[in-house]
């Protein structure tokens, strides 16, 4: 072989050695890269509402345990919170009109408007880039960019009263929609209004179309939207009945259904007004909680009719169906607060009474529905319990619990 000829086989051993080598290099560097990297998941996590401190605990589900908690979020007295669609997000609707965004994941506050003087609840939408904030005063509902919390778009709650002048109204049971929708009820315009951001997201017009259901009962205080996304349920404070709105067909308007609901008899003092958004929907049934009675309602969803009433131990709140419909569980309105009962949703009997303690305020199943956590507000306490055996599983220490809402919520209609 002439001194060329080796030369260039010198060569080309060489440059593939280099070449293996940056290869190799580069394939432990990336392997020591992905060793390195530590991925948090959120599926199991949840937030828990520490009304009197203005603080959020973030829980691990499966753990049953507090990974953290974030101060500084404001008013909680009464206090809700959607999730984004990736889990990571959790947006905080205090009393205060704050919108605050917090990290779950890395325990910290991402952004807090101060955006009313007095709030009362909010939403997400369809595609989880908008939220929405409902408002006691100014009134009127705001709509904010879900990633930076700047505004979109306010719109005023603007009606006309009995005297034909222009008032602005507090607005409530502000929820979600399918088709890109916010829903909501004007309390003091007896109206509710569907606005429609579909067009919004292809043009430079962030104005939403309005569509004003008029007079649709007097007062309406809360409502709920149902599991499926179609029918919206307004409950009246200043007259019997609720008004139902099918959003399949919005330009039938509003129906005015259950005349009986509410006033129609005499009863026991209302301690607490029945969340409407605590209403539990099994197969056909809806069990609704009645006001001013020891009652839960049971009505045919076929055609809107009263066809049973569950005799429980108080005025029920929150009125709710483990995740499977198999079960309703009911907490209660002080004084008797202190206290759940568990319905056979088949049968409509009772089938458990439990005493979790002192002013139980809310609960929460995890996703698929084996455990259930109730707060406790006034022993500073949120029980877990085994849905299958009612056994409390284990108990968890936190500051006056109100609201629990686990990350699962993300990923269904109105919540």
């Amino acid at each position: 072989m002439t001194t060329k000829n080796m030369l260039n086989v010198k060569a080309v051993i060489l440059t593939t050695t280099l070449s293996l080598f940056v290869m190799l290099s580069g394939c432990a560097s990336h392997h020591s890269l992905n060793t390195a990297v530590q991925y948090k998941a959120s599926g199991d996590l949840g937030t828990i509402i520490e009304r009197a401190d203005g603080a959020v605990s973030i829980v691990n589900t499966t753990q049953r345990t507090i990974e953290g908690r974030i101060e500084g979020i404001g008013d909680l007295s009464h206090a809700s919170i959607v999730f984004s669609r990736d889990e990571q997000f959790a947006y905080v609707f205090g009393r205060d009109g704050g919108l605050t965004k917090i990290d779950i994941l890395n325990q910290n506050i991402e952004n807090r408007v101060l955006q009313a003087g007095n709030s009362i609840g909010g939403a997400i939408s369809q595609d989880g880039k908008l939220v929405a904030v409902s408002n006691y005063a100014p009134g009127g509902v705001k709509v904010f960019n879900a990633e930076t919390l700047e505004l979109v778009v306010d719109i005023p709650a603007m009606y006309t009263d009995e005297n034909g002048e222009q008032k602005q109204s507090k607005t409530v049971g502000l929820v979600d929609a399918p088709g890109q929708r916010f829903v909501f009820s004007l309390f003091d315009g007896n109206e509710t209004w569907i606005a429609d951001f579909s067009d919004t997201a292809t043009s430079s017009n962030s104005t939403p179309k309005i569509t004003k259901l008029k007079n649709i009962g007097k007062q309406p205080y809360d409502a709920l939207i149902s599991p499926d996304g179609r029918y919206y349920i307004a409950g009246l404070f200043g007259q019997d009945g609720l008004a139902l709105v099918d959003l399949w067909f919005p330009e039938k308007g509003s129906k005015h259904i259950l005349p009986n609901y509410g006033k129609g008899e005499e009863r026991l003092p209302v301690y607490k007004m029945p969340h409407l958004e605590g209403w539990a929907v099994a197969g056909n049934y809806a069990f609704v909680p009645a006001v001013g009675r020891h009652e839960v309602l049971v009505i045919d969803m076929n055609n809107w009719t009263q066809v049973g009433a569950i005799q429980v131990y108080g005025q029920p709140v929150f009125v709710m169906s483990r995740p499977d419909a198999r079960e309703i569980w009911v907490n209660f309105a002080f004084p008797k607060n202190d206290t759940l009962q568990i319905i056979d949703a088949e049968s409509f009997a009772l089938k458990k009474t439990l005493k979790p303690g002192k002013a139980v305020l809310h609960m929460e199943f995890t996703p698929r529905g084996e455990e259930v956590w109730v707060s406790v507000r006034d022993e500073d306490i949120v029980r877990v319990y085994n849905t299958a055996t009612y056994e409390e599983i284990t108990s968890i220490n936190v500051l006056k619990p109100s609201g629990i809402f686990f990350t699962s919520r993300a990923h269904r209609i109105g919540l």
